[in-house]
């Protein structure tokens, strides 16, 4: 088609799309162009601005490497992550779900570690945390033999492939559920943490005037054949950042209840001072077990990064 004017463009665009064979990537194909065109036309879109957003993209791409993953930190950053998770969970996003955002920070092969054991694999300051938390199908009944892959940061701020100083695989652990559905674990109390900002989300968050703080949480994979993997978060009930997080992942389901003990015997020996506790209930719905690319692959090396924090204006 030889194009005469800017609404030919459109036209001649979508005819080629419908040449796709595949039914499921021409309608999301079809649907990508039409919105993208429909953008342009809204903010009439100039030249410069166009070669920007290029570059943008490219130095989204240029920032992901094995131990850093920008592109999701974006998405994030955007809302995109939340929304096709709350568009994917609870009943195709009828009901209230315990799913949550994969994050930039998972990796695959974390440690198998036994029930009550710790997934403190290196000195890391923090108080002493047991968490307990269990997995049900959506009837209610237990789920035994599950995979639960745990992560968090660290309270300086840090998972441990973004600081060389912290052993491999710090805070991270693989459980098998019990007969009765639980995980139990020592850990210390996590943090919120600044997202990093030295590439481009950093500068679409200073653009808009936005802080970069994410709520301390703890990350749960859930994993056993006949359900859909669930990917979760738990996010800690007295932070002050549930409101603003950057990244729009907290929900009411994933406010986690961490109870403070000062004069409660602590269930291991050797704990001195305050603990806390959190006990957590997830619910997983049938359907395919499937395990997402890792967004992460490596650890960092070198010099420990600086953290930087945005004020929110």
């Amino acid at each position: 088609m030889i194009i005469e004017n800017q609404n030919d463009i459109t036209e001649a665009v979508l005819s080629e799309v419908a040449r796709t064979p595949n039914p499921r990537t021409r309608e999301i194909l079809s649907s990508l162009v039409r919105h993208l065109h429909d953008f342009a036309r809204e903010v009439r879109l100039t030249e410069k601005e166009f070669r920007d957003g290029c570059a943008y993209i490219t130095e989204l791409g240029k920032r992901t490497n094995e131990s850093h993953n920008e592109v999701v930190l974006m998405a994030g950053s955007l809302g995109f992550s939340m929304l096709v998770c709350l568009l994917n969970n609870g009943n195709n996003g009828q009901t209230e779900t315990t799913a949550n955002l994969l994050g930039p920070f998972w990796r695959t092969e974390s440690p198998r570690t036994e029930n009550d054991g710790s997934i403190v694999r290196s000195p890391t300051p923090g108080e002493p945390l047991f968490v307990t938390a269990a997995i049900k199908d959506q009837k209610g009944n237990p789920v035994a033999g599950a995979e639960v892959d745990v992560w968090h940061s660290s309270t300086e701020g840090f998972y441990e492939q973004q600081d060389p100083e912290q052993a491999d695989m710090n805070l991270r652990g693989k459980f098998t559920t019990d007969e009765r559905g639980l995980i139990r674990f020592r850990s210390i109390k996590p943090a919120g943490y600044p997202i990093p900002v030295d590439g481009p989300v950093g500068d679409l968050l200073r653009a808009q005037g936005r802080h970069n703080m994410r709520p301390a949480h703890i990350h749960f994979l859930i994993y056993k054949p006949g359900f859909k993997t669930h990917i979760s978060q738990v996010y800690v009930n007295d932070d002050k950042y549930l409101e603003t997080d950057v990244q729009f992942g907290v929900t009411k389901a994933l406010v986690g209840n961490y109870i403070r003990h000062e004069n409660d015997a602590p269930p291991a020996p050797g704990v001195q001072g305050p603990w806390y506790s959190l006990d957590h209930t997830f619910v997983i719905e049938p359907g395919e077990a499937t395990l997402p690319r890792p967004p992460v692959s490596g650890k960092a090396s070198g010099e420990k990064p600086k953290l930087e924090i945005l004020e929110r204006r």
